[in-house]
């Protein structure tokens, strides 16, 4: 069953459009990976140093997969981002 991934990021001040632009290459590169069926970030147009980011993969073993190699990948250029993020997952079910 495939998992949906909806990850609210702050940016620094000033800094979202930096920010979206560093996850860029990222999200080509992890579009790449088994299992990945959506991996994109979106700036908010009302508070552009708002930015969401929105994965879908297969199921929880690709998801699992991904942590793992995620762990391994160089982090985004330091002072890009304010505080942590926020991460809800859901269960994707089809309605429509």
């Amino acid at each position: 069953m495939a998992i949906r991934l909806v990850v609210s990021i702050t940016a620094a001040p000033g800094k979202g459009s930096e920010l979206a632009q560093a996850y860029k290459d990222r999200c080509v590169q992890i579009m790449q990976e088994p299992g990945c069926e959506q991996f994109e970030v979106f700036q908010s147009v009302v508070n552009p140093d708002r930015l969401t980011l929105l994965e879908r993969w297969a199921d929880q073993a690709a998801l699992d997969v991904h942590a793992g190699v995620n762990a391994t990948r160089p982090p985004l250029p330091p002072g890009l981002r304010a505080g942590a993020g926020e991460r809800e997952d859901y269960v994707y079910k089809r309605t429509r």
